[in-house]
Formats: structure tokens, sequence, C-alpha cells
């Protein structure tokens, strides 16, 4: 797929007016290797894995009730910490089905915003040592810059300790 058939993918297109809904003009980039994952992304921006913000879907305990968990890079998602803090048995892990319904997104591309529902939010405070971090915008060649504070204000995620 081209840079422009990118830029302009549907997906990509929902996550920029949903930005500009916030009052945000997103600077796009392409990548001309996949950002599936944290590491894929922080080598082809050329920045710390840790600057990455993956966008997570779990479930909360043996419910399909999703939640989303703002992540960095630098570490994974504790499961069980996250689980106890919400008061929860476990978090379950959510298919690739569960995050489609859920984000209108397929895996590699979940944005933080342009849900078809607003989703229960989680943001990891390992995002917060970054001036920048960078999420996905909608496909997983598509990422753009933000900020700890801004995906908190954008997202009305909760912040909490996700990993070491």
């Amino acid at each position: 797929m081209s840079h422009d058939a990118i830029n302009n993918h549907p997906a990509v297109e929902r996550v920029r007016a949903a930005l500009f809904e916030f009052g945000i003009t997103p600077e796009i980039t392409i990548l001309s290797d996949s950002a599936r994952s944290a590491k894929e992304a922080a080598a082809g921006l050329g920045i710390e894995v840790g600057q990455v913000c993956s966008s997570l879907i779990f479930t909360l305990g043996d419910t399909t009730e999703p939640l989303l968990i703002l992540t960095s890079g630098r570490h994974r998602v504790d499961t069980d910490l996250v689980a106890k803090n919400l008061g929860l048995s476990h978090l379950g892990r959510a298919d690739a089905d569960i995050v489609r319904i859920a984000t209108g997104f397929a895996i590699g591309g979940v944005s933080p915003v342009a849900h078809p529902a607003p989703l229960r939010t989680i943001i990891d405070l390992a995002l917060n040592d970054y001036d920048v971090v960078w999420a996905a915008a909608g496909h997983p060649h598509a990422v753009y810059p933000t900020t700890f504070g801004e995906l908190l204000r954008i997202t009305g995620a909760v912040e909490m300790k996700v990993g070491d």
C-alpha cells in the first residue's frame, strides 16, 4: 500500500477527524515498515521504545467488556496488577474480533481515539516520563506524536502503573 493510500485510509481519516474534534491537528507519519509492535515503531521513528504508546484491549474478567490500556512500549502490561487495582480477579485477553468491535480498528493499528463508543481507558504512568509519545493512527503503518497530558485529556483515561 502506498504512502498516500495509507494516509487516506478510512481508519486513518477517522483518527484525524477525531483528533480535529479535540482541537488537535495531528502530524501523522507513515512508516515504510510496520508499527505493529512497539519495537518496530521505535525503530522506524528512531526513538526509545518507551515512547511508543501501545493501545491494547483486554476484557474485564470473564466478560467481553473491553478495557483499553494505553501503555509504554518499554514493558508488558502486568495484567494481575491492573486487575487487582480494578478489584477484578483477572483481565482477559481480547481476541481480534473483540478488538475490532470495540475499537473499529485491526490489531496493530488501534488508536487511542475514534472508537465506535467510549471505552473504559487506563493510561500507563510510564508514558509521562517522555515529553513526546507516539500512538497508532488507525493503521499499522500510521502513527502520530502526542503527549501524556494530551492523551489523558482526549481519552478520559485513569492514570495507573501497569508494569515494571
